[in-house]
């Protein structure tokens, strides 16, 4: 076991904020977490788990040891009457899981092209876009316990699956003893790191079009049932256009979760706001666009410090300075800074509380 010491983290985090962990292990298989869970001094100290550093907001040095996923390798493990049943390891980066199971004619995970971050954050977040989740299409994943050093699987209702969120995001409910057996329908963050993760990608495939940018890239290209390639191209395209290039302008993609209200106080907003963006839900709620919130108060292209909102999409905040630069950098502080100052506005303006995606260190 390799423990690296003063590392920097600059070009470990989408952002590009400069910070360094004060020990990290790069973790390829494993054993390379037992080693550390096992050794008298490492494993003792608390530990922050870092995949493709996409969706994390780092506000200074990190004391804990850092465990950074690099477990690789994809396959196709399995199939049943219905499905494909593809595993990654935790380190693979998302992107290129999808852009590899459509060169083997296994469709399914098109719509969630060009995601930042790596398979072993996908559950983490229950990742999403252009009407699909994670959930959609998830099968199951190993994990390891981090007091016990036991591995485990969880099914996709021990991962209790919603909108941005799964048990991973939550603390355990009660202090846990450190034989206890892996913990199951309670909270797992701090407590777990996810090793490899396995999709079940559907035989009977069909096109998720649904969503409005979609339908006018298939209606611009007059095709009536596109192919999951054709779908996947749309995606990357679309995601091009709206959202920056972490390696040019550092951010962390969707800062903000889009809020979630009841069908009453879709009713009230509307209104007051006859343009809201909104989609209806399947249990009759109302999903409103974060991002049309944050641009009808006016913060598109604003900036604050080194931390500004990005011109093409507000949803997503930028690094305003130079994110190769540990001087130039935008700084965690200015980021939340920024982040605070827009959900204040949101809030007063409509009565809605902005909650952040990425984690917070």
């Amino acid at each position: 076991m390799l423990v690296e010491k003063n590392v920097p983290l600059q070009h470990s985090n989408t952002f590009g904020i400069a910070a360094r962990a004060h020990a990290l292990v790069r973790v390829h298989s494993e054993d390379d977490v037992r080693a550390v869970l096992a050794d008298p001094f490492w494993g003792r100290r608390p530990l922050l788990v870092l995949g493709g550093g996409s969706n994390i907001v780092l506000t200074g040095d990190v004391e804990p040891l850092v465990l950074k996923m690099e477990i690789q390798g994809m396959r196709v493990a399995d199939e049943t009457p219905t499905a494909w049943i593809v595993e990654a390891g935790a380190g693979e980066r998302w992107h290129d899981l999808v852009a590899w199971t459509l060169d083997q004619g296994l469709p399914g995970l098109e719509n969630l092209a060009l995601i930042p971050g790596t398979v072993g954050a996908s559950p983490v977040q229950n990742i999403g876009a252009y009407g699909v989740e994670l959930q959609d299409r998830f099968d199951s994943l190993d994990a390891i316990d981090l007091v016990t050093g036991q591995g485990f699987t969880l099914d996709a209702a021990q991962c209790a699956f919603s909108y941005r969120d799964s048990v991973f995001k939550h603390v355990p409910a009660e202090p846990l003893g450190p034989r206890s057996a892996a913990p199951r329908g309670m909270g797992l963050a701090g407590r777990a790191v996810i090793t490899r993760v396995r999709f079940a990608l559907p035989k009977a495939w069909k096109p998720e079009i649904g969503y409005l940018d979609i339908e006018r890239k298939r209606a611009e290209a007059g095709i009536e049932r596109p192919t999951a390639r054709q779908v996947f191209d749309w995606v990357c395209e679309i995601r091009r256009a709206k959202l920056p290039d972490p390696e040019v302008l550092g951010n962390a993609g969707s800062f903000f979760k889009n809020p979630t209200v009841t069908a009453e106080q879709c009713a009230d907003i509307i209104a007051r706001e006859p343009r809201i963006v909104h989609y209806p839900l399947a249990d009759g709620s109302i999903k409103l666009a974060a991002g049309w919130l944050i641009d009808a108060c006016g913060w598109k292209g604003k900036t604050m410090g080194k931390a500004g909102v990005y011109e093409r999409q507000a949803l997503v905040l930028v690094n305003r300075g130079d994110r190769h630069s540990d001087d130039a950098s935008v700084t965690g502080g200015e980021v939340m800074t920024l982040a605070r100052a827009i959900q204040t506005s949101v809030y007063e303006r409509f009565g809605i509380r902005l909650e952040p995606e990425p984690v917070v260190v």
